[in-house]
């Protein structure tokens, strides 16, 4: 049975229900008012701060792209690249993708014309439906991608010539669902990720994947028809959209917040009446800390209906549970550890009932199988350190074009995760360590290579490698240990201000200038700079737990 099925379902039982709400508090915010005497003002801006449409419009919008698309040759296999914010449109496009028969190939909102270009062409993009954000991006290489793919523009403001227009287009579409059968064993979405080198792989996935995200997330946290679920991060990773299933499966509003910023959090959790949020550590850290300061007082809130508040995407320090606990003492709690790989959260959790284990990723999740196994793969014994492998309907099909890195991670069923783990005397799995250098930040992946690799056009600098270092509110961040050429000087600034040419996330949180170690082979030793650099911060987090 496909993800579909519980949209069409949705519209058939509850379609003059309210499926999806897209919030923009930063609009009002820039016009200096509340939320309510936004609503007296007779000149808005052309971008409302909430919006809003039921199971019905919804499903009649992803019929409306599906007929589209196969009106212009797209069936199963061809691809459809998704490039857009966190918007009302997202998901009935997702969903229109998924009716054809097609592979969804969502894109992060952060790639910059190259990685755009890159994954386009690593994936074979048929269509790229994209937003205003993205314009500037896209326009470099429009004549490029125009060769190879329809360019689709769903925004406000003038569509750009070298794409055609969303709204236009659809329109005049059938609403009828266009009736393509879809198997389990059927692809049905390409997700990105990236490897030692820094460089996007495409993750394959079938809609028995889907599926099973869908019924894993629902499984964890008992979404209900009466839930409201507030989803935060963007829709392009899989963690966002595998939690938002649970509310497909069970019908249930969502709540689409732009920003992150404590006070819309809140503010959204009481005038939608959400009941999950799924935070991030730096996100749920600020919270605390606005409430601490007094800069939000939890007086002017009714946030009676906040029953479960769960965490992902980075290990969780237990201090700021305690602490969260503390302040909300009422709420349930879970943390989930995934890969997009095994798409997304889920196949290891904590479990609401477990919150005396907090520090651990928890055991593994509804259908899933885990293992930790040495460099033999052979298993370890309990407490031993080894690879953390699972198995289950949510495993990806491979990487998509690249048979030799599929070897490497999928072994007779299992997926090999990279993450370094060990099992307590009650079965609950600590992550140790993390086999490859990705550091993760605020839930961001940061692929040191690439940043090594754009520190180095610096003319001072003869060597550079960049770790993670222990970070109480994003969990790591990125340290630039630099070594400079003979005769050159370099300073802190200088490196910060050449950073300003790439995203903000990716720049070096840290300068240290030192030499490099490199082994005998030429490769740099980043657990001797790990050792190095990390331990007093390590030992300072330890204190904190």
């Amino acid at each position: 049975m496909p993800i579909t099925d519980f949209l069409e379902r949705n519209a058939a039982l509850y379609g003059n229900e309210v499926s999806l709400v897209e919030l923009n508090p930063e609009i009002q915010e820039k016009r200096y008012v509340t939320w309510k005497e936004f609503d007296l003002i007779e000149s808005k801006p052309s971008a409302p701060y909430r919006r809003e449409i039921t199971w019905s419009v919804f499903n009649e919008k992803a019929n409306r792209f599906a007929n589209l698309l196969i009106s212009r040759g797209i069936g199963k296999d061809d691809k459809v690249a998704i490039l857009l914010m966190n918007c009302l449109e997202w998901l009935p496009v997702y969903f229109g993708v998924l009716k054809t028969g097609a592979i969804a190939v969502p894109f992060n909102f952060r790639y910059d014309t190259d990685e755009i270009d890159y994954c386009a062409s690593l994936a074979e993009v048929d269509v790229m439906i994209f937003g205003s954000a993205f314009i500037g991006r896209i326009e470099p290489i429009a004549d490029k991608l125009a060769r190879k793919c329809t360019l689709i523009y769903c925004g406000e403001g003038t569509c750009p010539s070298f794409a055609e227009n969303y709204t236009e287009l659809t329109a005049n579409e059938s609403s009828q669902n266009p009736g393509i059968e879809l198997k389990d064993s059927d692809n049905a979405a390409i997700y990105f990720s990236s490897g030692t080198t820094g460089f996007p792989k495409a993750i394959l996935h079938n809609h028995e994947s889907l599926m099973h995200s869908a019924k894993c997330e629902q499984a964890h946290h008992g979404q209900t028809h009466k839930d409201v679920f507030l989803c935060i991060p963007p829709l392009y990773h899989t963690g966002a959209k595998m939690h938002w299933f649970g509310s497909l499966i069970s019908g249930s509003k969502a709540v689409l917040l732009k920003g992150t910023k404590p006070q819309y959090v809140i503010e959204a959790v009481s005038n939608e009446r959400c009941t999950i949020v799924w935070l991030l550590v730096p996100w749920a850290q600020d919270i605390l800390d606005d409430i601490d300061s007094g800069k939000i007082d939890l007086a002017k809130y009714d946030l009676s209906c906040w029953r479960l508040m769960h965490i992902g995407a980075q290990p969780v320090p237990p201090s700021l549970i305690k602490r969260w606990k503390k302040v909300f003492p009422s709420h349930q709690y879970d943390t989930n550890y995934g890969l997009s790989e095994s798409i997304g959260p889920g196949c290891v959790h904590l479990g609401v009932e477990n919150i005396h284990k907090v520090g651990a990723i928890g055991v593994a999740g509804y259908g899933w199988q885990t293992k930790i196994v040495d460099t033999e793969g052979n298993e370890v014994p309990r407490g031993g350190i080894g690879e953390l492998c699972v198995k289950g309907p949510g495993v990806m099909t491979c990487y998509y074009r690249n048979e030799e890195s599929t070897a490497e991670c999928l072994k007779d069923g299992w997926l090999f995760t990279g993450d370094m783990a060990k099992e307590d005397e009650d079965g609950f799995i600590f992550l140790v360590d993390r086999k490859k250098d990705v550091i993760i930040s605020g839930g961001e992946n940061i692929y040191p290579v690439q940043i090594e690799d754009f520190l180095r056009q610096m003319d001072a600098i003869k060597d550079v490698a960049v770790i993670g270092m222990p970070d109480q509110r994003l969990g790591e961040i990125s340290a630039a240990i630099i070594e400079i050429k003979e005769g050159y000087t370099l300073t802190e600034d200088e490196v910060n201000e050449f950073c300003y040419q790439i995203a903000r996330y990716k720049r070096p949180r840290k300068i240290i200038f030192a030499d490099i170690p490199r082994n005998p082979t030429g490769k740099i030793e980043k657990p001797v700079l790990r050792k190095r650099y990390c331990v007093e911060n390590l030992v300072a987090r330890e204190n904190e737990s």
